[in-house]
């Protein structure tokens, strides 16, 4: 920008664009995260030029397709947080470290300097922390500082330091829900016809989705009667005495089992053999495994069911509390990173249970990366088949409160935003 005073010109230096990506599983609430991201930005004008988000996440940084923000309207970008899954797109792509792949590092920085990006923002779990940190420490030494600053997601709940993550309280909320009427449902159909009801969820080393299942459960009578977590070994004898204990007494068992769950000889008993991009074992389905082995050892009739994709997307039955935490934490990125903290990712701080009370803190990137969060002993009752008191003081707050998205013709209205490109300056080819 140049300013003309008198005859005297002075060169004044642009403020830094910033970029923003999504990464890993998207959840309900990582565009409230975006909104957030994207509003606080805006409010920085001095500061922050354009917001540029990466299409398909870090993808977008490598191949130089960049999104502009600012095209988008300000009810668009408030309409955000009410909108699931990931609206610049998101991807499952884990750069490697600096001396194995120097050349992704200089094409992020060719890239982030021929657009004047001096901000990064990185929304996901673990794996993308450990990106944003790797992207700190390296701009230096290439030559191009650029600050980094972490935003927190996962539905597995399983990043450490920050209470809880963005993304979970949703997921939990409609698990519980969604185990709860499934239940009532089997209850009825019980005396004539199913006996067994099995749903799977997400969570591939720590339990706290399976976890959240059983805030369903008021009484000892309630479902689900079974939960399988991956931090407990699979007892098949304990199990199937357990299952046919719950038919003789309730007249059905409701079970919720998580896709982690291990036998004796480490395996995952859903394991296909196959690796994800991240290269963790890809799981198969653990659902049918546990049903037909209740079908083959006792014979009841059984349905289950899978709820994948659903669990992450449902926003029109989102956590309030999830919903502001999502946006409170993009928001405190960017206040972060104006201030020239690099290097560091904003945290849930829990003040008390009752009543709620949280706070944002921040944490340092280095003490974040690649580090999971399991679910504590003391959460897991005894026989390893419910949750303690404590486990669920801790989870019942995540769930509280609706924050329904505006409805359309009877069903729930999304954005779906322009995305229009930047106009490349580098022109040439990046393969990843």
């Amino acid at each position: 920008m140049t300013i003309v005073k008198g005859s005297k010109k002075t060169d004044m230096a642009k403020p830094k664009n910033a970029f923003y990506a999504q990464s890993g599983g998207v959840t309900a609430v990582i565009n409230a995260s975006a909104c957030g991201v994207i509003e606080t930005a805006r409010r920085y004008k001095t500061k922050i030029g354009k917001v540029y988000a990466g299409r398909n996440g870090i993808i977008g940084a490598l191949t130089e397709d960049l999104i502009d923000t600012s095209r988008e309207s300000a009810a668009a970008i408030r309409a955000l947080r009410h909108t699931p899954a990931g609206a610049f797109g998101s991807c499952r792509y884990k750069l490697k470290g600096l001396e194995e792949n120097k050349a992704q590092y200089e094409r992020l920085i060719a890239v982030f300097k021929a657009h004047n990006i001096g901000y990064f923002f990185y929304n996901g779990g673990g794996d993308s922390q450990d990106t944003a940190y790797k992207v700190s420490q390296i701009g230096e030494r290439l030559g191009y500082p650029v600050v980094c600053v972490g935003v927190p997601k996962t539905v597995d709940n399983d990043l450490p330091i920050t209470d809880c993550s963005p993304g979970f309280g949703s997921v939990a909320k409609y698990v519980a829900v969604s185990i709860r009427e499934a239940a009532f449902d089997v209850a009825s159909m019980a005396k004539t016809s199913t006996k067994i009801f099995v749903l799977e969820v997400m969570g591939r080393h720590a339990g706290w989705i399976a976890a959240a299942a059983g805030l369903a459960a008021e009484k000892a009578s309630d479902a689900p009667h079974i939960i399988l977590f991956p931090e407990r070994v699979f007892d098949e004898k304990a199990f199937l005495a357990r299952v046919d204990q719950s038919v003789k007494t309730h007249g059905y068992c409701a079970i919720v089992v998580s896709e982690g769950v291990k036998g004796p000889d480490g395996k995952f008993l859903a394991e296909s053999g196959l690796k994800d991009a991240f290269g963790h074992a890809q799981l198969g389905g653990v659902a049918p495994v546990i049903s037909q082995l209740i079908k083959d050892k006792l014979g009841y009739k059984y349905h289950w069911a899978v709820s994948d994709y659903l669990q992450r997307a449902a926003r029109h039955i989102a956590s309030k509390t999830d919903v502001e935490q999502a946006y409170a934490l993009g928001k405190k990125a960017v206040e972060l990173a104006v201030k020239g903290q690099n290097a560091v990712m904003p945290t849930i701080v829990r003040k008390s249970n009752r009543p709620y009370r949280w706070e944002v803190g921040v944490a340092d990137l280095a003490d974040v990366a690649n580090v999971e969060k399991m679910m504590p002993d003391d959460y897991i009752t005894d026989d390893g088949f419910g949750i303690t008191r404590k486990c669920r003081a801790y989870l019942e707050p995540l769930i509280q409160g609706e924050d329904y998205p505006p409805y359309k013709n009877g069903l729930p209205s999304y954005v779906r935003l322009k995305n229009v490109a930047v106009k490349k300056k580098l022109n040439d080819d990046f393969s990843v």
